[in-house]
């Protein structure tokens, strides 16, 4: 295929943020719940677990604490844009802002999903050349990066659409929406770093054609996932 392989991932990210039913359709309480319940594990899940088998695999000593150091701030504590926090907690303070109690985050169980995908991630991340993992790490994370999929989504990227629909559907004030303000910061650091990774080593490892194809296995994935909390939500009545 012709093109860069930069422009080429941009595209398979664009193709799944115009594509995805979750992106497009309301937002309603129900699904913001299903949401907070499912991400909150999800969050902790990848950071803890999966994408630190894409550190372990990874060559090159940099990359490697590079990858830890946005796990640290996932699941321990974010000092530079998440106030001494991490990210899954500051998640569930934001469903207990939108009235659910605490207990139903913490003892909610995956969907399965949730577990499906879970599983489809072990396979891309934990068993594949650590470039193809790097791709797992960042390919959702980009979608929060303005220009791909249309609309607000376009301009300010999938949580910049997520701040403007919880903010009106909730009453939210912009301080209650930080989840979603400090991932549109984070996530703009940490893809660029995934994506300048991969520009950089794609060519030289010959791997153009297999990181773009991880990028869309990857995000098939992602697809599949917040499809499903939708699907759960819905069916909350």
């Amino acid at each position: 295929m012709s093109g860069s392989v930069v422009g080429r991932l941009d595209r398979v990210v664009d193709e799944f943020c115009r594509r995805t039913r979750f992106f497009h359709e309301p937002m309603t309480k129900a699904r913001a719940r299903t949401f907070v319940m499912q991400h909150r594990q999800n969050t902790r899940y990848r950071n803890s677990v999966l994408k630190l088998k894409v550190a372990t695999n990874c060559p090159d000593w940099d990359i490697r604490l590079r990858i830890i150091g946005a796990c640290a701030e996932e699941i321990i504590a974010d000092h530079e844009h998440g106030h001494g926090k991490p990210h899954w907690q500051i998640l569930e303070e934001l469903g207990v802002t939108i009235g659910m109690t605490a207990e139903e985050i913490r003892t909610a169980k995956p969907l399965d999903t949730t577990l499906i995908a879970w599983a489809a991630w072990e396979g891309l991340m934990a068993n594949r050349h650590w470039l193809e993992g790097i791709v797992a790490n960042t390919c959702a994370e980009r979608a929060n990066v303005p220009g791909y999929g249309t609309g607000i989504m376009r301009e300010h990227g999938w949580f910049g659409l997520e701040r403007e629909r919880w903010g009106r559907l909730f009453d939210l004030t912009p301080e209650q929406l930080d989840f979603f303000a400090l991932h549109e910061q984070a996530d703009i650091e940490h893809s660029d770093m995934g994506w300048r990774t991969i520009a950089k080593y794609a060519g030289e490892l010959k791997m153009e054609d297999a990181v773009v194809e991880a990028c869309r296995r990857n995000l098939l994935v992602w697809e599949l996932y917040l499809n499903g909390i939708a699907a759960a939500g819905d069916g909350m009545g």
